[in-house]
């Protein structure tokens, strides 16, 4: 299993610098400590939702016999469509109404940690399919270990970003953080049309041949 891309394409869809504006609109009314229990929550969650997806994804599709092949093909074009929101420099599998109820919960005072500031804006059904798709790949235990390794690397990324986001904010500007969201969505977009052709090949054998 090439090692690589599953990182690159983690780090490309929960694109954690890209977030930075909606953490900040949804946590300007709260305290320094409300604040940091955000980002230890939504940093530790983020890190559950890449682990469990290496360990248990594979079989909860094997388990609904679902082939492989068609999840790399509808678990592509998800990650497409995610990369495609992504050049509009928008996070990767956020809507309006995830933005619209993190602003209201955190006017009631509610935690925005998992909902929406974890799934879906840092992570989402796109990182899901990404871990599974790759978990598939793995042929030694080692190779699974380091797929969950890199939700610590998502998880300390998360915290670092959002640690940090007043000061990312400050330094990149709107438009920094938009043209990092785009060139994240370009590399997202490649990866995910080598996913979409590999799941083809596997469904139809003929076209390997062509």
């Amino acid at each position: 299993m090439d090692l690589i891309k599953p990182l690159i394409a983690l780090l490309a869809i929960v694109n954690p610098v890209g977030v930075v504006p909606f953490f900040i609109h949804f946590t300007q009314g709260f305290s320094r400590e409300q604040r940091l229990r955000t980002i230890r929550v939504a940093s530790f969650t983020a890190f559950l939702v890449v682990a469990i997806s290496a360990l248990a994804g594979l079989r909860i599709i094997e388990f609904f016999g679902i082939s492989i092949g068609s999840f790399q093909v509808g678990g592509g074009m998800l990650l497409l469509i995610s990369a495609l929101q992504m050049l509009q420099a928008q996070p990767a599998e956020t809507r309006k109404e995830d933005v619209a109820e993190g602003a209201s919960k955190a006017d009631a005072g509610a935690s925005i940690a998992v909902v929406p500031l974890t799934i879906p804006l840092l992570t989402g059904p796109a990182t899901i399919s990404t871990m599974v798709i790759y978990a598939q790949k793995t042929r030694h235990w080692w190779e699974l270990g380091v797929l969950v390794g890199y939700g610590v690397v998502i998880g300390v990324a998360a915290f670092l970003a959002l640690s940090a986001a007043g000061r990312i904010a400050r330094m990149l500007g709107q438009t920094g953080i938009n043209i990092m969201t785009r060139l994240m969505g370009l590399i997202l977009a490649a990866l995910a049309v080598e996913i979409m052709a590999d799941g083809l090949v596997k469904l139809f054998p003929a076209l390997g041949q062509a």
